[in-house]
């Protein structure tokens, strides 16, 4: 290896470790400061924690009582892991359907489904709000499908792009054996998918798992998600728990990092076998 060749690695190298403690140094701070006491957060956000300041997992304890956390806990899993079925299951045949299927409905279909990527979702929550108190459905099974709904324009636009990948010809082979359409999705094209499942599964459970927003105008106080639950941490005239806080915002933190780290080879083998075709 030339010496242009070891500036060039050194340089990428330095820069890469640069990006990985800009993105890593919030979630250690908030680790951090997960087992100082309250008062300290504010007053040394950044110094690790001493014998004056640590206190041990009590900001855990209090954290889950203060936020009913592990009921909040139950909400937010429920939600999220059926709507990432919900999403993948429908967005997985609609996007086989549109891209087999050529006529113009199809491409239409297609095409508003992108459309709705750019739509910022503030232009609709006020009219997505009353709808679904309309339709009864500010539940935790309604608000399912309203992240149907945002999570399409997404989700199918991937999908479509693996399935341009899949040779035809094994769709023929599995119909000249007998397959009917529903036989030839579950059992040949929705195997093949399964790269760009898990890549889809993966974006919408950390969307859905810490989206505030949309359960805060749907369901509200009554089915209180992870978010919710640790925004209540504020008290009056601004005062908050901080050490609970972090607490919570560590517990929070730790599903979707396991979930992550066990599926991370699947997006980027997802995403670039989706990108072989367009």
């Amino acid at each position: 290896m030339n010496t242009k060749n070891k500036i060039q690695n050194t340089i990428s190298f330095a820069a890469l470790f640069l990006l990985a403690a800009y993105t890593l140094a919030p979630i250690l701070i908030v680790f951090m400061n997960s087992f100082k006491g309250r008062f300290f957060i504010s007053d040394a956000p950044f110094e690790l924690p001493t014998s004056e300041t640590f206190v041990g997992i009590k900001n855990y304890f209090s954290g889950i009582e203060k936020t009913g956390f592990i009921k909040a806990f139950g909400y937010s899993l429920f939600i999220t892991v059926f709507s990432v079925a919900t999403v993948v299951f429908f967005t997985s045949m609609t996007a086989w359907a549109i891209t087999r299927v050529k006529s113009k409905l199809s491409s239409f279909i297609y095409y508003m489904l992108v459309f709705s990527m750019i739509i910022p979702f503030q232009m609709v929550m006020f009219t997505m709000s009353k709808m679904a108190n309309i339709l009864h459905l500010d539940n935790p099974l309604g608000i399912i499908v309203l992240y149907l709904g945002f999570g399409a324009g997404l989700s199918v636009f991937i999908f479509s792009g693996f399935v341009k990948s899949i040779p035809l010809e094994i769709e023929e082979a599995a119909m000249m054996d007998g397959c009917n359409p529903l036989q030839l999705y579950f059992l040949v094209v929705f195997p093949v998918l399964q790269p760009v499942t898990v890549t889809v599964a993966i974006l919408n459970t950390m969307w859905i798992w810490n989206d505030y927003l949309l359960p805060y105008l749907v369901i509200g106080n009554n089915y209180k998600t992870i978010p919710i639950a640790v925004q209540y941490l504020q008290g009056g005239y601004g005062s908050r728990d901080m050490g609970a806080m972090m607490a919570c915002l560590v517990m929070a933190i730790i599903p979707i990092i396991i979930f992550y780290f066990t599926s991370q080879k699947s997006i980027i083998k997802g995403v670039t076998a989706g990108a072989v075709k367009g």
